[in-house]
């Protein structure tokens, strides 16, 4: 039945898949007759630079395509601007079994969409394709020229070409811009963004950043009471064999759940780490044949720290509300558990000392305001008595989440 309420749950995530990730948000594009039309424009925060995107004219219009082959330029208000541009790009690989033992990069012309970063006299552009990062800049109205770094093979070791320095310290000639500035800069696009800000500024010139804030945040805790619905068999396998369903018992839990969001795809994607307290007692009578007096009486006595370790999909419903799912891989701890088995004076003659192996979980949820949660979790059955080559267990259960994020 649980087993069923899961996959039940599941099939509404994947009918509310399509609603949930298209987002269309305020935009515009500029057509090859240089007409700029508002639009709604499918944000999907592309981590790799589009060749095209969906939009719509109005919200109950048709969802159209439109491709780098027909726009010159087009933007999310507030978020991301893109301009195509013919440029020399050097796609020489920083995979050590696929690099050059040539210093000089390897141009070639192509017609990309460029991420703007900073839009002024000086200009600065980026350019991802999966492993490959490439920043673009230009002065006023020159050309857009790459800013040139390159690993590559030199006596079987690993040097690097960084002419990009050269470039800033020649075209971005400002008082306020040293040489100590240049000369141990990176290649990354934070620490470049910081000297083309500052030349601006420093030749007063009006410029514009187009990147959002990004959200300063990088993990949520939460607390995360709830009800655990428990199920626990064992059987002996021996020729006298013993089965013992302690059957279903329902208990509290509670978790603190700390959750790392990675700083892509829009937030949506996060690791989970939550440390949780969970119980389970029960007691069973059952008639043998191989004890004196045909009588057994078995205690479980089952408490544990679990932490589940996973990766967790929101889904948005809207600026408010989403759902998730999420997967995760359940290491559990447990000290003093056991299983007596008694015979009906009360001495004891199986103690079965509680070990438990680790299991996977599977969840689904709904957050609202980033404040408020529920959650189903069905755990895959738990070997509790690994240690025990003879006995064989099955503890499974499903679990009924509250949370509240602290922040």
């Amino acid at each position: 039945m649980k087993k069923h309420v899961i996959l039940a749950a599941f099939s509404v995530i994947l009918c509310i898949k399509s609603y949930s990730q298209i987002a269309f948000e305020n935009g515009y594009f500029i057509n090859e007759s240089n007409q700029k039309i508002n639009c709604l424009i499918r944000n999907i925060d592309w981590r790799s630079n589009p060749k095209g995107f969906e939009y719509k004219l109005s919200q109950n219009e048709a969802i159209q395509k439109a491709t780098i082959q027909t726009v010159k330029e087009f933007g999310i208000n507030g978020i991301s601007k893109y301009i195509r541009a013919k440029v020399n790009i050097d796609r020489s690989s920083d995979e050590i079994n696929s690099m050059s033992p040539d210093k000089n990069p390897n141009f070639q012309e192509e017609t990309l969409f460029l991420k703007v970063l900073i839009e002024g006299k000086a200009s600065l552009f980026l350019y991802i394709d999966n492993n490959l990062t490439r920043l673009f800049y230009k002065l006023n109205d020159s050309e857009i020229s790459q800013l040139v770094y390159k690993k590559y093979l030199i006596n079987d070791n690993i040097a690097q070409n960084d002419f990009f320095r050269q470039q800033l310290f020649m075209d971005l000639k400002c008082q306020e811009i040293t040489l100590n500035d240049i000369k141990n800069i990176n290649y990354e696009k934070k620490e470049i963004k910081r000297i083309f800000i500052k030349y601006n500024k420093c030749t007063n010139s009006s410029y514009i950043t187009f990147e959002p804030t990004q959200k300063k945040d990088f993990f949520n805790l939460s607390l995360r009471p709830g009800l655990n619905y428990n199920n626990l068999t064992i059987q002996n396998t021996t020729s006298g064999s013993t089965n013992i369903d302690f059957g279903s018992k329902k208990n509290f839990r509670f978790g603190i759940e700390t959750e790392f969001i990675l700083p892509y795809n829009k937030n949506k994607w996060t690791i989970i780490l939550e440390p949780t307290f969970q119980y389970f007692k029960s007691e069973k009578t059952i008639e043998v044949t191989y004890v004196s007096d045909g009588i057994i009486v078995s205690k479980v006595n089952y408490w544990s720290i679990g932490i589940p370790v996973g990766i967790r999909r929101y889904f948005f419903i809207n600026t408010k509300s989403k759902i998730s799912v999420n997967v995760s891989y359940i290491f559990d701890f447990s000290n003093s558990s056991n299983i007596k088995l008694s015979r009906s004076d009360g001495s004891i003659f199986r103690l079965l000392d509680i070990k438990p192996k680790g299991n996977l979980s599977l969840g689904i949820g709904y957050k609202l305001m980033d404040k408020y949660s529920i959650e189903m979790r069905y755990q895959t059955n738990r070997k509790i008595l690994g240690d025990y080559l003879l006995w064989k267990s099955d503890y499974k259960t499903f679990s009924m989440i509250f949370g509240y994020s602290l922040f």
